[in-house]
């Protein structure tokens, strides 16, 4: 069992930028990709950025390049998601994921085994 807990949402202005925290326990060890998501009201889940354990290689949404940095902390047991020029369309619930197996690299929803509750972002125009 993996447990995530996400913190760090909150409202900021566009431009602005915010850093959301996962952090795990549990048997993180065991994990192959941690990945964030995150969901608008109405629409579906989707893939935003993902760090993979064993090399720290990243990948990220088109939608987020150049503006989010996916990190982590091993002493911490925790990952980081820095969020830079945030825009009103990055509103939305954000969910930190770990996935077991290697799909996960690749921010399939369904290949995550474990999700955190879900913090808001908040943008404003």
């Amino acid at each position: 069992q993996v447990q995530l807990v996400e913190s760090g949402g909150g409202l900021v202005q566009a431009g602005g930028s915010l850093r959301l925290s996962c952090a795990a326990s549990g048997r993180t060890f065991s994990a192959y990709a941690t990945g964030w998501f995150r969901q608008a009201p109405g629409k579906e889940r989707e893939f935003v950025a993902a760090i993979r354990w064993y090399d720290y290689s990243t990948r990220y949404a088109d939608s987020v390049k150049g503006r989010f940095t996916i990190s982590r902390d091993n002493a911490k047991n925790t990952v980081y998601l820095q969020m830079n020029s945030l825009k009103p369309e990055d509103t939305a619930v954000y969910y930190c994921a770990a996935g077991l197996r290697g799909g996960s690299w690749f921010g399939l929803v369904g290949e995550y085994d474990y999700w955190g509750q879900g913090t808001q972002v908040t943008v404003s125009s």
